[in-house]
C-alpha cells in the first residue's frame, strides 16, 4: 500500500553511526525509495552505507563557518533551518527527531509521523544539568543561553501540532512526550544488531565486570568507579573516552582498568567474557544494554529510564537509586543469583531489526489508511 507514496525522511544531523542512525538505517530499509534530509551531512565517503549512499538535502547550516567541527553551536538557528525544507511534493514525511527534525512544515494533505528519540533534552527536564555541565549557571552568557532555551521550548511545543502521529522509542520517552506535548504516542523500540552481538559458548566468562560509555557526567561512570574502589576484590574494566578521563583514573583503585574506545567487534568480545555489564545512567532506551544481553551477559543497571523496559528478573539486577550504596547492594545481590546465558540472549532477540521494521511498517500502513479516510 505504501509503495506508491512519495516519502521524505528527515534526520537531525549525519556525522556518525550512533543510536538514532541505527533507527534511520532501518527506516531507509523499509522505505528505500525515500529522499533524505538533514540539517548537516558530514558523513565520510566510506561511512555512507547505512544511508544506502543516498545524496542528502541539507540546510544552510552546512555552509556556515566551522560547521563541520562545531555544528551544535548553531542550535539557535536549527529551528529556522529545518523549516526551510520544501517538502510539498511528498505524501508521507517521517522525522527521526531528538532535537528539531519534527519541526518540518507539512500541509494538511501530507501525513507526518515523528519517531521521537527524545524531546530536546537540554531544553526541557535536563536544562539545569546542561547549564551546570557547561559552566553556564551564572553571568550574561548563562542568561542568554536560558533565553535561547526558552525560545526553543516555545518553538518545540508549537511544532508538535504539525505532527499527525508520534512514535516513542520507549515507554519512558512516551511519558516525556505526554508531559511536554500532551500527545499520546505508540512505542516502537529501536532496532539492535543482535546478530552481531552473539552468544559464544566457546568463550569462558572471566572474573571481571564491564562498563562502557562516553565519559560525560550523566553516564555516571564516576559512581561505578567509586563503587568498585570500595570493593577492591572485584575487577572492573571501563571502556570509554572523554573529558572526565583524568578525574576518573585519579579516583580508581588498582582493581579498575581503563581502556580507550573499542570497535564493536572488540567491545563484543569484552561483553562475552565479562561476569556482568554495569550501567548507572538514566537512558532513553539504552542500546548497549541490549547488545550485552544479546551476548548472554547479565546486566546490573539503574532501574530507571529505558533499563526498566529492557532488563527483567531473568536477565539482570536493577538497583533503585543512583548511589554508590545502592549499586554495591545490587552487585552483592547479583553474586547471590544465577542467570542463564541463553535465556538472556532470547530476551535480547525481541529487539531485532526485523521486529522494528515489521512494527513500523504496520503502524505506518494503519496511519496512512486512517489519514486517507479522514481526508476523503
Amino acid at each position: 500500500m505504501l509503495e506508491h507514496l512519495k516519502v521524505a525522511i528527515i534526520h537531525e544531523w549525519l556525522v556518525d553511526y550512533s543510536g538514532s542512525e541505527r533507527v534511520l538505517e532501518q527506516i531507509l530499509n523499509l522505505f528505500p525509495h525515500a529522499d533524505l534530509y538533514a540539517v548537516v551531512d558530514f558523513l565520510p565517503s566510506g561511512s555512507r552505507g547505512f544511508i544506502q549512499n543516498k545524496s542528502v538535502q541539507t540546510s544552510f547550516i552546512q555552509q556556515l563557518p566551522f560547521a563541520k567541527s562545531n555544528f551544535r553551536s548553531y542550535l539557535p538557528f536549527m529551528a529556522i533551518a529545518i523549516e526551510q525544507f520544501d517538502l510539498s511534493e511528498y505524501d508521507l514525511v517521517i522525522s527521526s527527531s531528538h532535537a528539531v527534525a519534527k519541526g518540518v512544515i507539512t500541509s494538511p494533505d501530507q501525513l507526518h509521523i515523528a519517531y521521537v528519540h527524545s524531546p530536546i533534552r537540554y531544553a526541557w527536564d535536563l536544562q539545569h544539568q546542561y547549564l551546570r555541565e557547561a559552566g553556564l549557571e551564572q553571568g550574561i552568557r548563562s542568561w542568554l543561553t536560558r533565553w535561547i532555551l526558552h525560545q526553543i521550548r516555545l518553538w518545540d511545543i508549537r511544532t508538535a501540532n504539525g505532527v499527525d502521529y508520534f512514535i516513542a522509542n520507549s515507554q519512558f520517552i512516551a511519558r516525556r512526550v505526554q508531559k511536554i506535548y500532551r500527545r499520546s504516542s505508540r512505542v516502537i523500540y529501536p532496532p539492535v544488531d543482535v546478530e552481531n552481538f552473539e552468544l559464544n559458548p566457546e568463550i569462558e566468562r572471566e572474573d571481571f565486570y564491564l562498563t562502557a560509555a562516553r565519559f560525560v557526567p550523566y553516564k555516571k561512570i564516576d559512581l561505578i568507579v567509586e563503587a568498585f574502589s570500595q570493593m577492591g576484590d572485584r575487577r572492573l574494566i571501563v571502556i570509554g573516552e572523554g573529558k572526565g578521563a583524568a578525574k576518573l583514573k585519579q579516583m580508581a583503585t588498582p582493581n579498575i582498568t581503563f581502556l580507550p574506545y573499542q570497535p564493536p567487534a572488540k567491545l563484543k568480545e569484552y561483553m562475552q567474557r565479562s561476569r556482568a555489564f554495569v550501567f548507572a545512567a538514566i537512558e532513553d532506551f539504552g542500546i548497549t544494554l541490549v547488545e550485552a544481553q544479546a551476548c548472554g551477559t547479565p546486566i546490573i543497571a539503574l532501574g530507571k529510564g529505558g533499563a526498566k523496559e529492557t532488563v527483567n528478573v531473568e536477565t539482570g539486577v536493577l538497583f533503585p537509586e543512583q548511589t554508590v550504596a545502592s549499586l554495591i547492594e545490587a552487585i552483592q545481590k547479583f553474586e547471590q543469583s544465577s542467570f542463564q546465558a541463553q535465556t538472556i540472549r532470547n530476551h535480547a532477540l525481541d529487539f531485532a531489526p526485523q521486529r522494528f521494521r515489521q512494527e513500523l511498517g504496520a503502524f505506518t500502513t494503519q496511519a496512512w489508511q486512517a489519514f486517507s479516510q479522514s481526508n476523503k
